[in-house]
């Protein structure tokens, strides 16, 4: 792609919360609420690593060893996204993720595991119903644990 002068655009996530479309990029700190963002991300990372989760550091071709690579899977765009919602909005509401780009397969993974059913615990791991599809995301939000 390079040698024809071909860019592929950056992925980013868009989620419009009260009105507002707030854009995110792999890694965004700029985000005036990126504190808050990361420590929902990290408490749902430690919610789904108990149910199974592990980042498929294979998705990324840079060369680093895997936890950098794991880094890097956690913090993409739609994941910040997802963060920000669940933290911006009421229980039951709805959020919607749009991306620019295809979801890498850790993402889909991802989102799948946040909405699985748990029938022996009685409920989801943040009770989400998801539909998932490669670029628009519709998240009904159950009463977010």
């Amino acid at each position: 792609m390079n040698k024809k002068g071909l860019l592929k655009p950056p992925g980013s996530s868009r989620i419009e919360v009260d009105g507002v479309v707030h854009e995110f990029v792999m890694g965004d700190y700029n985000h005036p609420e990126a504190d808050k963002i990361f420590v929902k991300l990290d408490q749902m990372v430690d919610k789904l690593r108990k149910e199974g989760y592990n980042p498929k550091v294979s998705e990324v071709m840079l060369e680093m060893d895997d936890e950098e690579k794991a880094i890097q899977l956690l913090h993409h765009s739609e994941k910040l996204a997802l963060s920000y919602g669940l933290i911006r909005t009421c229980p039951r509401s709805k959020i919607r993720i749009v991306k620019n780009l295809r979801s890498c397969k850790d993402c889909h993974e991802f989102m799948k595991l946040i909405s699985k059913d748990h029938p022996e615990r009685g409920n989801h791991i943040y009770s989400l119903e998801a539909l998932w599809p490669d670029t628009v995301s519709n998240l009904q939000v159950n009463g977010v644990t």
